[in-house]
């Protein structure tokens, strides 16, 4: 729980300490020791009051980024205040301070900042990041989000503004995940933008140079991280929106250095693979027998099939029988063997050329989406390719035509990059498709039945991921303990109850999801002997005490 200093600041210091202000509420008592007496108003509220009031101030706002531009205001003045509200109304919150308006928020980044968050480490201090480490404002810090700006949702290179990604991720590690607020530091890695927009910008708080590439750029990427290991070596450190190029070979470095891991990787991937158990335990047809499609053949989705694989792997499959069923399809049409220029995560996925060179229509020889959907005939579609309207209704209509129940999951975000909106590919397959997004999408109704639609959101898995590692005390991140976390969520699906739900839990019940997600990962972290030996009872037991929820500490 959040620790109160031996010696707590006074007066307008005492108000100025997001995590110790308690605003109206603090009792006469509390006023009178710490010199608070004539700066706030006479009337002591509780909790509940300053929560409703915000809820109603927020509800006054024109648009969505003025509320993010609040929320972040409140977070910065009175951190419990915050997180009782978020907490209070989640399933309206989420979206205001993670995705879809975070996007429009990190790139207005420059414009509405106000307060200082986290820590700035830019390229030209990579030789002070110890000492910049030490000003950290936490003293204990068990979770840090990182990012270097550079591939900011589907929106790509915002520089400095990426800062904007670890201070919500962090948030929803404590709305959604119970993890204590006070062990959090967001980190931006400065290493300046190749978005001319942002160079040309007098209000851009960033380095105002290009990106660092190469050696020079792995080498500032290497001084952070040693430099944390050096401060905080039992922490948590999750890499998030870092550029194709760079996320896995920074995550393969350093995942067996310290406890690390890339969510865009490995939560975007258990986040699928759990939404899909639960859509293939409602067809009772297990992985193993579908074929599966994407678009997309970046590190998320390399991330999401090398997961399925292992899956099938474990329904009992080959490891060539299981890749054999993936299909990956990028710009240049479906990898394959005779491919040049793939890198080394996009080569283990290719297709043998032997096998499927028949199927293109193409004088150049390229194998489209549709025609891996017209001679493959996957029965599922996942599209990570963070380009609007590429699922066509000629593609979803031909994979309606071979498929009874198609699972399609158009997973880009924010919703302006989705492949394909819910609407149109229930229209386009009579309604027997079961659709999984990447942003939130309101209920719809075909033929008139509603359609709950699940939003395959990393949150559903990285929160809780959170809370696991730290309550079990892993060392490592493995795995093993993100598919344990996405049987755990497959296991939740409301579908498997009622056919005519969504396949994922609502988002009002994401602290519940949360702390199952996390009792999974602590097992499986004590299961692959990167966690100390514990009982499930006293996983249980710790899961109960790290579990933050907003109350005002007594200060007297």
């Amino acid at each position: 729980m959040t620790e109160i200093p031996a010696k707590n600041p006074v007066g307008l210091a005492l108000l100025s300490e997001p995590i110790l202000n308690k605003g109206t509420a603090f009792t006469l008592k509390e006023r009178e020791a710490f010199g608070l007496l004539g700066l706030l108003p006479p009337h002591i509220e509780t909790l509940e009051e300053q929560t409703e009031r915000a809820y109603q101030a927020i509800q006054a706002k024109d648009t969505d980024l003025e509320r993010h531009i609040y929320l972040r205001a409140l977070q910065d003045t009175n951190e419990t205040l915050f997180y009782s509200l978020v907490i209070a109304h989640i399933e309206e919150m989420m979206p205001l301070i993670y995705t879809p308006v975070v996007g429009e928020a990190c790139e207005q980044f420059s414009e509405i900042y106000r307060r200082p968050r986290g820590l700035f480490i830019s390229y030209p201090h990579r030789h002070d990041i110890d000492s910049i480490l030490d000003n950290a404002l936490n003293e204990t810090v068990e979770a840090i989000v990182v990012t270097d700006g550079e591939r900011i949702l589907g929106l790509g290179d915002q520089g400095a503004g990426g800062m904007g990604i670890p201070i919500g991720k962090l948030a929803l590690y404590t709305a959604a995940g119970g993890v204590d607020p006070s062990v959090t530091l967001p980190i931006i890695l400065d290493a300046g933008t190749n978005n001319q927009e942002r160079l040309d910008d007098p209000m851009y708080i960033g380095w105002r140079e290009k990106r660092v590439t190469g050696e020079a750029y792995f080498d500032f990427v290497d001084q952070f991280v040693q430099a944390v290991k050096r401060k905080w070596p039992s922490v948590l450190l999750q890499f998030e929106d870092f550029a194709q190029p760079h996320a896995e070979p920074l995550l393969e470095k350093y995942r067996d250095q310290l406890c690390t891991y890339n969510d865009d990787i490995q939560g975007t991937a258990a986040v699928a693979a759990g939404t899909l158990l639960a859509a293939c335990k409602l067809l009772d047809k297990p992985l193993k027998d579908h074929y599966i499609a994407f678009l997309g053949a970046g590190s998320a989705g390399a991330g999401i099939a090398e997961q399925l694989i292992r899956i099938m792997m474990d329904e009992g499959l080959s490891e060539a029988e299981a890749r054999a069923r993936i299909y990956m399809v990028d710009r240049y049409g479906l990898l394959h063997s005779d491919m040049d220029g793939l890198m080394e995560f996009q080569q283990r996925l290719v297709q043998d050329h032997g096998h499927v060179a028949a199927w293109s229509s193409a004088e150049d020889g390229s194998i489209s989406l549709m025609d891996v959907v017209k001679k493959g005939m996957p029965g599922i579609l996942i599209g990570v390719s963070g380009q609007h309207g590429l699922f066509t209704e000629e593609i979803i209509r031909e994979m309606a035509k071979n498929t009874e129940r198609p699972i399609i999951f158009p997973l880009s975000n924010p919703t302006s990059k989705a492949e394909a909106v819910p609407e149109d590919i229930l229209e386009w397959t009579d309604g027997r498709a079961l659709i999984g997004t990447g942003s939130p999408f309101e209920p719809v109704t075909y033929k008139g039945a509603s359609h709950h639609i699940a939003q395959s959101n990393n949150t559903y898995i990285f929160p809780g991921v959170g809370l696991g590692v730290i309550a079990g005390e892993a060392t490592r991140v493995t795995d093993n303990m993100f598919m344990a976390a996405a049987r755990a969520l497959a296991d939740m699906s409301p579908a498997l109850q009622d056919p005519t739900a969504a396949l994922l839990p609502p988002i009002a019940d994401i602290r519940a999801v949360s702390r199952a997600v996390a009792r999974a990962v602590a097992l499986q972290a004590v299961a692959d002997k990167v966690a100390p030996e514990l009982s499930e009872a006293e996983i249980d037991e710790r899961l109960a005490a790290q579990f933050w929820t907003p109350t005002y500490p007594d200060l007297c």
